[in-house]
């Protein structure tokens, strides 16, 4: 039976990309997954059986790399995450949540600012020079031109890519400006919300110069209780503080309130530090908090 990857999922169906053709199949999941509580996601490397008139089943999915919940996709070898200097305003903590989501997943971000040319030059200068300085990648954009295009195509060639991020932040304009037959719709923001609007209904992979990039849903939040992160181990997925972990006093020190902590030891010395820090404490709370209230339900049953 011929083998393909799934590039689109919506309504029940999954379109598979034979590997060797290249032609699409319309195909159903096997009733088996469904016994096995198994969900064919877009990205899966698939055998298929076809039917007729283009359309088939998935049989089998091979073993995934990596799997994401949300946005639902498997074996992703990065994630663009797209974030407006302004309309909307640059949020730091929603980024923090992002990365954090990814470095626990063991997936490698890559950051675009987009809109830059709404801010003054130093207006994000300290953030940038912070985040680059801990070995994140940071692409800033204002239009995309074709150098900017051919830069980005350079990070994403032979690459499964994600592209996610708040809502309104250009990334259905960064598809269409790199090809314009996407032709993915572009509302304007939301001027009484302040914030984009949700244009992008269901996940699908393109082919993006000579990789494949999925736009996804725009996300104004995302919620921990969706997600497998123990707050115990949540500093592994902040790569600055797992670092200066290594200087703590004590072992598997959580950097709340254990004494001699190195991390704590750096507050007031670095704004951008200091909110990645506040960032942090409160993600440790919200993950803690989801977690007592899941074991009291556990108990009620």
């Amino acid at each position: 039976m011929p083998k393909g990857l799934i590039i689109k999922a919506l309504s029940g169906f999954y379109y598979v990309e034979e590997k060797e053709t290249k032609k699409i199949y319309e195909c159903r999941g096997r009733g088996v997954f469904r016994n096995q509580n198994i969900t064919p996601y877009v990205g899966d490397r698939v055998t298929f059986q076809i039917e007729s008139n283009d359309q088939g089943y998935v049989t089998e999915i091979d073993d995934r790399t990596n799997i994401l919940v949300r946005p639902p996709i498997a074996n992703v070898d990065q994630v663009l995450l797209v974030f407006s200097a302004k309309k909307p305003d640059f949020n730091q903590p929603l980024l923090d949540r992002f990365l954090t989501v990814i470095e626990s997943d063991g997936l490698k971000p890559v950051i675009i600012l987009s809109k830059m040319d709404l801010i003054e030059s130093d207006e994000l200068a300290d953030f940038i020079k912070y985040y680059e300085s801990i070995g994140y990648m940071i692409l800033k954009e204002s239009k995309y031109d074709q150098q900017s295009i051919d830069k980005i195509c350079e990070v994403i060639d032979n690459k499964i890519s994600v592209l996610a991020g708040q809502s309104g932040v250009g990334k259905s304009s960064l598809l269409n400006a790199i090809n314009p037959n996407f032709k993915l719709n572009t509302d304007e923001i939301s001027k009484a919300l302040g914030r984009g609007k949700h244009t992008t209904r269901h996940v699908e992979l393109f082919k993006v110069c000579e990789g494949l990039v999925a736009d996804t849903p725009g996300f104004s939040s995302l919620d921990f209780r969706d997600l497998d992160i123990d707050c115990d181990l949540l500093a592994q997925s902040f790569v600055d503080f797992f670092v200066l972990g290594s200087k703590c006093k004590f072992n598997m020190c959580t950097h709340i309130n254990e004494p001699g902590c190195a991390v704590k030891g750096k507050l007031n010395q670095n704004v951008v530090f200091d909110n990645r820090y506040k960032n942090y404490k409160d993600f440790y709370n919200e993950i803690k908090e989801t977690r007592v209230i899941y074991q009291k339900k556990q108990k009620e049953k």
